[in-house]
């Protein structure tokens, strides 16, 4: 079972900004600036967390992962919009 997980960064440096946006695009989609929402198994989760933790410097970056909770349930509408709408739901891309 695949949760929805809310992924935002802060990092300082471009070069890992970078490295940091295009691992993310492999997990999921792009929703907002330094925001991303991952639906994710488990093992998809640890793997996401494990390739984070390689690229960013723990002492000047953050990455929050938030779960929403199941994508068939609670997951898929727990996100409120105001403003410019998001995306219809998109078939989101994950690494398998």
């Amino acid at each position: 079972m695949k949760n929805r997980y809310l992924v935002a960064y802060d990092v300082v440096d471009p070069k890992r900004l970078r490295a940091i946006y295009r691992k993310l695009c492999g997990f999921g989609e792009h929703v907002q600036y330094s925001v991303f929402l991952c639906d994710l198994s488990p093992g998809q989760r640890v793997l996401l967390a494990d390739a984070l933790h390689a690229i960013i410097n723990a002492r000047e970056d953050r990455v929050l992962i938030v779960d929403l909770g199941p994508v068939a349930g609670r997951g898929r509408e727990c996100i409120t919009t105001l403003g410019l709408a998001t995306r219809p739901e998109a078939a989101v891309a994950a690494v398998l």
